[in-house]
């Protein structure tokens, strides 16, 4: 068990770890991108990627309070179902409505990789296997993409 500093220090380390690794790797655009914090330029999208002791996750969050708002999104991202698959080639979870842990509520698409831990640092190239091609494919996806959800914005 690790204790809150420890924790941290290490979550700090890994996703620094990361960034430096794909430091050298432009977007699908070529131009030079924070990977760690991807920038949708959409307000309320997102594209998160986040670790525990258990498990490791990627994937689109739509977090418009605006019910209508944010299923009008999540129906724009379903008719590009294709081109995102074709780009992850692989399928995610869908989801339509979820809460997070203050009651509100938001869609999600992702993939998650359970019995790995992020505080185990042999771990580290197995979460980075898992992060790197998938953050790769939402950036040429979303290349692609951005336009449609311009046009709604």
């Amino acid at each position: 068990m690790y204790g809150k500093e420890e924790a941290s220090r290490l979550r700090q380390e890994f996703w620094t770890t990361f960034g430096k690794y794909l430091a050298p790797k432009r977007s699908d655009d070529g131009f030079k991108i924070n990977w760690i914090n991807y920038k949708t330029r959409i307000r309320h999208l997102f594209f998160r990627m986040w670790a525990t002791s258990k498990m490791a996750y990627i994937g689109i969050e739509l977090t418009h309070k605006d019910d209508d708002i944010r299923e009008l999104y999540f129906e724009q991202l379903q008719q590009l179902k294709t081109l995102l698959h074709a780009s992850l080639v692989e399928t995610w979870t869908w989801e339509d409505l979820v809460y997070d842990d203050y009651g509100r509520p938001y869609c999600r698409i992702y993939k998650e990789m359970k019995g790995v831990n992020i505080f185990e640092k042999e771990q580290w190239p197995e979460l980075i296997s898992f992060f790197k091609p998938r953050i790769i494919a939402l950036d040429e996806f979303w290349s692609n993409a951005y336009y449609t959800f311009l046009e709604l914005e």
